[in-house]
């Protein structure tokens, strides 16, 4: 996922001169660079080379550039606009950021300054980067966050995307193992992603029937069996089964998928034809496998079979840095269905959404944020929005109180650490005499990070200040 030779960027510049060396500076990082003259020739490589980060000079023969950057906005394509502005039109590009550019630099810039401000931009899309048509900040094939047990799930499926070789994903209710399926099968890598991906939850079937919804059955192998019907095994093939919740199957059926993982072969239930089919093959199961092997419920042969290489989804209490992004996204998708005007949380808000333990993982996280979106109408999110159990008075987590006997002894305050960031940006801000792309580089972060944190606060300001009066 972060490997850079699959890093592409698209250069629009209309001087030879400055395009010839920018290219230089980029080419040296092993980037593929794609060069636009004009905004038309721009717009056509922008839906072709699909770049991560776009250096978009303002001022182009044929159209404006801003005009370019309101479509990468409109059609929310997933690419970073860095905006190339000369001494005297510094405004209009502060006047981009706010419309969705992700920083500025201007002519002549150097090597330096040019790739420092690209790489930030590549960092803070995989970190911030929407998807689809819904603006959800999103990482990875559907799956939101950027912290280490999830890095390590994304690299892994990067690996396994290419291979036949059967996965098998264990996880908590609601921590994304279907998600986690249709990743490794969309994947580039895979040579099936343009094939069928077929699901069966095991748990959600008779057990009576379940034999016919895996092989499918022939017009009057039971009562009820009218016509000739195929099953999962059938549909998917050339594809992927994603078979879920597997250690709910019964151990007769168990021992008939085991011949099937084995020679790739089955028979319809009342059928005597041998069928073969090509199936890729992912299970999982949010119960420990090897403990239903101990006691007797999952055969162990069939368990080896199918483990052969294991991807475990971390419940959401355990990437914690991850909980507000995925909220924010909820958050953007419910409003723009329910018409709503929510752009965010107030940091009380997020303190309590970070604290709680998430027994039913990101499925819970959803239905907590469309709760408050239906029930609610706001700008920012305040705690009295939560929904029960979040808005106790006694936090799940750790009680405010609690924390400072644990801390008395230390003889120190410690503060939120929201308002530490505020204070750090405040600080910076005012040491740069109020020039905030210079108080974004000392900070190592993007300018419009800055611009987007004091709405945020200001926003805040805004809504307790009504609530109190």
């Amino acid at each position: 996922m972060n490997n850079e030779s699959n890093i592409n960027i698209l250069l629009v510049e209309d001087s030879p001169t400055l395009a010839h060396l920018y290219r230089a500076y980029l080419e040296k990082e092993k980037w593929h660079v794609f060069h636009a003259e004009t905004g038309k020739q721009a717009l056509e490589l922008l839906f072709q080379c699909s770049p991560q980060v776009m250096i978009l000079d303002l001022k182009l023969p044929d159209m404006a550039g801003v005009d370019i950057l309101h479509r990468v906005i409109q059609e929310k394509l997933s690419c970073a606009v860095v905006v190339v502005t000369g001494h005297g039109t510094v405004h209009t590009a502060v006047e981009a950021m706010r419309e969705g550019a992700f920083d500025f630099i201007e002519k002549p810039c150097n090597a330096d300054r040019l790739l420092y401000t690209v790489k930030n931009a590549l960092k803070n899309r995989r970190m911030e980067q929407p998807v689809g048509n819904m603006g959800v900040p999103n990482d990875y094939s559907g799956f939101v966050g950027t912290s280490e047990p999830m890095m390590t799930v994304y690299r892994i499926i990067d690996q396994v995307a290419s291979s036949r070789a059967t996965v098998f994903i264990t996880g908590e209710s609601g921590s994304g193992k279907e998600l986690c399926a249709e990743a490794i099968h969309r994947h580039c890598k895979s040579s099936r992603n343009d094939k069928p991906f077929v699901t069966l939850n095991c748990a959600a079937i008779p057990k009576d029937l379940l034999e016919s919804e895996l092989f499918g059955h022939v017009k009057g192998a039971f009562t009820g069996a009218y016509i000739d019907r195929l099953g999962v095994a059938s549909r998917a093939d050339g594809g992927t089964l994603f078979l879920d919740e597997i250690c709910e199957m019964d151990l007769n059926i168990q021992s008939k998928l085991l011949r099937f993982v084995q020679t790739g072969t089955f028979q319809k239930v009342g059928s005597g034809k041998i069928e073969l089919v090509d199936v890729r093959l992912i299970c999982a199961t949010n119960r420990d496998p090897l403990k239903e092997v101990e006691s007797g419920r999952f055969r162990e042969d069939l368990y080896y079979r199918l483990h052969v290489i294991p991807i475990v989804l971390p419940p959401l209490r355990e990437r914690s840095e991850d909980i507000i992004p995925i909220a924010k996204g909820f958050l953007a998708t419910f409003a723009a269905e329910e018409g709503k005007d929510f752009i965010g949380f107030e940091p009380e808000t997020e303190d309590r959404l970070r604290c709680y333990h998430w027994p039913g993982n990101v499925r819970q996280l959803q239905n907590v944020i469309r709760n408050i979106v239906v029930l609610n109408q706001g700008g920012f999110v305040r705690s009295e929005m939560l929904p029960p159990p979040l808005n106790s008075p006694i936090p799940v987590a750790l009680t405010t109180e609690d924390s400072r006997e644990k801390c008395q002894h230390t003889n120190q305050t410690i503060m939120p650490l929201w308002l530490v960031e505020k204070e750090a940006i405040e600080q910076a801000i005012a040491i740069c005499e109020g020039n905030i792309p210079m108080a974004a580089a000392l900070l190592q972060v993007s300018p419009s990070t800055i611009y987007r944190k004091r709405l945020s606060w200001q926003n805040a300001e805004s809504q307790n200040g009504h609530r109190h009066q």
